[in-house]
């Protein structure tokens, strides 16, 4: 990762960045004048009684120090404001190209890496990208400003005062490397805490940890985490600690160290150097000494965020397997023929395949079922006809048309999903429900709501459809949260519906009511339901059976269970796990 690739965050600014340096210029420019005014006062102005020079002189050094505070102020603005459009650009660079990752990519990765790749990384490379940049150019730009008025005033006291400087750059890089290597420790030891963080305090490892007693085990787990990342802040501070403070005393022993060589150099009979000279030259060198040390420092800040950039750069350089081809079309006037023509689909290379062989016709407007037992594959099927993975070899297409050469907007307008895991985001119900559609009315939303059966009950709260509903929708049970997400899917009106165990982890009076909700929004469209439950597949035109990523049977249910074969004895081991005696097997199977 080279500072290269750093300094192309900046491209897009490079008019203000013009602007920035030539405020720069100006101030490194003003500041070297002032030594020269004084040298002028000292060796003429007072010792001749000039008190017009004088006047004049000391004007100049005042009105140069009000003009210099003024360019200051508008170099931090500019500086800032450039600073602030980098860091959106990165934060939006970053999550963008995390909403284009596969699912594939969400199963393999924590929630907290995540959140801290975009919350402490960049926010880590705050004070870099807002001011450093600017402190570097203004302080390298005051260096040579001020070294040239030194040369201007005494090379022999120029020479001295810099003889060390070679010296202090290489040990500052020396310190600055073993700050960027424990600085990448210390943001791993941060996403540990984060995901730790977002796992046990949110609603669902909360309930989790005090319905275990595990809640002491957690405090301590945290309590870990807390104190390496406290040693490795004191290690951070510390690196090179004693190395940098010889640097900040030999800064300040140098004025005092030109006072004995000028004074030497008087003594032994040299070439005078006026007391006026020596004044105006340790200002300058004081004036030099701090940026030169400012620019030491900031050399380690850099070298720290070096190890924040490369993971930030690592996330942007994640390649992206399902992308939108060019040349892709819309899917229109959608009819929802889906097929599948030998698909082979796999999570890693190195993985067995986990299905393999797979051709299904789904006509338009059918239902098909989707069973078999847990790992045989159902989900993933279903999920390669929303694009959510890619498989490695055959073919899914809607109405003949590969869904590789469509647009992902248009696919994911025309497959809707429900799932098992229903997920609410902590705002209204009003808002949750034109996620899916935003320029909804609030009469579509409370028309999809009536067909999700979930109306009435809206109504009945206090502040209706702006009733918040809570961390992951919390406040509501799984039934209500099933049927919120039903509303949500009828808002879009997809023509392709996959219901992914919607109603598995339901008890019998509310998935029958979810169930009724779901058959209200399967009327008309295309669906593949996978499910264990009898009830739910029972009247589909066509079930298909997976067993170790293959389909294995296909047909009716009255077909299948007269074949006798691997449907059968899902049914009598109880597989589906709705057998009743509404849902009964045949007495030969029973």
């Amino acid at each position: 990762m080279s500072l290269r690739r750093v300094g192309r965050l900046f491209a897009p600014y490079r008019v203000r960045l013009g602007g920035l340096l030539g405020l720069i210029f100006t101030s490194a420019g003003l500041g070297v004048i002032s030594p020269f005014l004084l040298r002028g006062v000292l060796d003429k102005a007072i010792p001749h009684r000039d008190t017009t020079l004088l006047t004049l002189l000391v004007g100049g050094m005042i009105a140069l120090s009000i003009l210099t505070s003024v360019i200051g102020v508008a170099q931090t603005w500019v500086s800032n404001q450039v600073g602030q459009r980098v860091m959106h650009d990165l934060r939006s660079a970053v999550y963008r190209h995390l909403q284009r990752m596969s699912l594939a990519f969400f199963t393999h990765t924590r929630t907290g890496e995540v959140q801290s790749r975009i919350a402490n990384d960049i926010g880590g490379i705050d004070s870099v990208v807002t001011s450093t940049a600017t402190s570097i150019v203004q302080n390298v730009t005051t260096v040579v400003a001020v070294i040239v008025a030194m040369i201007l005033l005494d090379w022999r006291l120029a020479a001295f005062s810099l003889v060390l400087l070679p010296f202090f750059v290489w040990l500052t890089r020396r310190v600055g490397e073993e700050r960027r290597r424990i600085q990448s420790v210390r943001q791993s030891r941060l996403a540990d805490m984060s995901t730790l963080v977002e796992e046990s305090l949110s609603v669902s490892g909360i309930l989790l940890g005090k319905t275990m007693g595990r809640a002491p085990e957690l405090v301590r787990r945290f309590s870990g985490e807390s104190g390496e990342l406290a040693d490795l802040e004191v290690r951070a501070r510390m690196a090179g600690r004693w190395r940098m403070a010889s640097v900040q005393m030999s800064f300040a022993i140098m004025p005092a160290a030109v006072y004995w060589f000028a004074g030497e150099s008087i003594a032994t009979g040299g070439h005078a150097i006026s007391i006026g000279t020596v004044v105006a030259f340790t200002t300058l060198q004081t004036r030099v000494l701090f940026p030169i040390q400012s620019l030491l420092s900031v050399g380690l800040e850099v070298q720290t965020s070096l190890a924040l950039f490369g993971r930030i750069f690592e996330y942007l350089d994640l390649p992206v397997d399902i992308v939108e081809r060019p040349g892709a079309r819309p899917l229109r006037d959608v009819r929802g023929d889906v097929r599948l023509s030998d698909v082979w689909f796999r999570y890693a290379p190195d993985s067995p395949w986990t299905l393999q062989r797979i051709s299904a016709d789904i006509p338009a407007g059918t239902r098909t079922a989707l069973v078999g037992e847990t790992g045989a594959g159902k989900t993933t099927l279903a999920y390669l006809v929303a694009r959510l993975y890619e498989p490695q070899r055959g073919r899914v297409s809607i109405d003949g048309i590969d869904v590789r050469d469509v647009t992902l907007a248009s696919l994911a307008a025309t497959v809707g999903l429900v799932s098992q895991e229903t997920y609410l985001f902590h705002a209204s119900i009003r808002e949750n429900l034109r996620f899916a559609c935003p320029q909804a009315s609030d009469a579509e939303i409370e028309e999809a709501a009536r067909a999700a059966q979930i109306h009435e009950l809206i109504a009945s709260l206090p502040d209706g459809y702006d009733t918040p509903v809570g961390e992951r929708g919390y406040r509501f049970s799984g039934g209500e949260k099933q049927r919120i997400a039903i509303a949500r899917t009828v808002l879009r009106n997809p023509p392709v519906l996959i219901l992914d165990e919607a109603t598995s982890a339901l008890d019998n009076e509310t998935e029958r009511a979810v169930q009724q909700a779901l058959d209200e929004l399967a009327r008309g469209r295309t669906t593949i339901a996978i499910a264990h439950r009898f009830s739910t597949i029972r009247d589909a035109e066509q079930i298909l059976v997976l067993d170790a990523g293959q389909i294995v049977e296909r047909g009716t249910h009255d077909e299948l269970v007269e074949l006798g074969g691997r449907y059968s004895a899902l049914l009598t081991g109880a597989a589906l796990a709705d057998l009743s005696a509404e849902a009964s097997p045949p007495a030969a199977l029973a």
